[in-house]
């Protein structure tokens, strides 16, 4: 499965929980997450997609360290099974 339908099945699997997950960018700051996933009730984490076995490059470590110092919760998901687990744990966190 491509990085691009893993994506696509988190927006839809996030939108059908009642929330949203908008795509991250921020110009000048690179190796951010790809998505904030905004749940109900006020829940908040940073996600990175990659394609199933690929793994973060340095500085996309350093950034989920960086925003896990800070006290946001930031996943990598690389295949679409991890998705409700990592959904569950956002929404229970």
């Amino acid at each position: 499965m491509r990085e691009k339908a893993i994506e696509a099945k988190l927006v839809q699997t996030v939108k059908s929980m009642g929330g949203l997950a908008p795509k991250f960018t921020s110009p000048g700051f690179d190796g951010v997450p790809d998505r904030l996933v905004l749940l109900p009730g006020g829940k908040l984490a940073f996600i990175e997609l990659k394609a199933p076995g690929k793994v973060l490059r340095p500085l996309q470590v350093r950034r989920k360290s960086q925003l896990e110092s800070l006290g946001f919760s930031v996943y990598c998901i690389d295949g679409a099974e991890q998705i409700g687990g990592i959904l569950d744990e956002i929404q229970s966190s």
